[in-house]
């Protein structure tokens, strides 16, 4: 059964970052001695990865324990700065120096996206040791996702056949819909929702029209997605207009 949506509305940006820094401490200690979370790009993370980097955070964090993932990325080398794991590694992962074996990113050098896409679907099933995934057992503690102005997720932008993939956990994807046009790899429905809490991280008033269109239901890659655990929208005041925040 996949998880009921919650949204939590907080008044701005930085309290958003602090709420999801929370969240992401209450998982990995709950995740026992392996927790895995699935990182996210875009500019809604950008607050939670300093806070991570700094105290109180960084002290609590037990970094030696925690893998870290990629829930999509652009096909870039790893120090481009539109990639998202090298953006993650700038912000905090380098700079509480995670170990290397603790962080998953997506091999963007290949020939392909598609090659990267098998690579990474071969490490997720090793990590998780079945070729099969078991809603009684999620793969993640905690997926971050984000939202794009035009709906879409991840990588799963609307229309795209990746939309509807079964079967694979990774795919790769040739044509961007939005800027950067650049190749991408991402995580398919599937592999996302096998978590224990996937958090939408939302903010900024540019956001504000297609946060409102998703939660209204409309058939959006964003709308589509479910998690096998909790599914909580994390949202500024600025991009959930008209309600209450705390």
């Amino acid at each position: 059964m996949t998880g009921k949506r919650e949204i939590i509305a907080v008044a701005d940006s930085d309290t958003l970052a602090r709420t999801a820094a929370e969240r992401l401490l209450a998982r990995i200690v709950q995740g026992g001695e392996r927790p895995a979370i699935a990182l996210t790009g875009g500019s809604s993370p950008e607050g939670l990865y300093r806070l991570l980097a700094q105290e109180p955070y960084r002290s609590r964090v037990p970094w030696e324990r925690v893998h870290w993932f990629i829930g999509d990325d652009r096909f870039v080398p790893p120090d481009d700065r539109l990639s998202n794991m090298g953006m993650a590694r700038r912000l905090f992962l380098d700079r509480v120096n995670a170990p290397a074996a603790n962080i998953h990113p997506m091999a963007t050098t290949v020939a392909s996206p598609q090659t990267a896409a098998r690579l990474y679907e071969t490490e997720l099933k090793s990590f998780y040791g079945a070729d099969r995934l078991d809603r009684a057992r999620p793969m993640f503690d905690l997926v971050l996702m984000g939202l794009g102005s035009d709906g879409h997720t991840a990588s799963l932008f609307p229309g795209a056949p990746a939309l509807e993939e079964k079967e694979h956990w990774v795919v790769g994807v040739d044509k961007a819909h939005l800027a950067p046009f650049v190749p991408r790899v991402t995580l398919t429905f599937p592999a996302l929702a096998s978590t224990r809490e996937m958090l939408f991280l939302v903010s900024g008033e540019d956001k504000r029209d297609i946060l409102a269109r998703v939660l209204a239901g409309e058939d959006l890659p964003a709308a589509r997605a479910a998690s096998d655990g909790g599914l909580v929208w994390l949202v500024d005041r600025a991009a959930f207009a008209g309600r209450n925040a705390a």
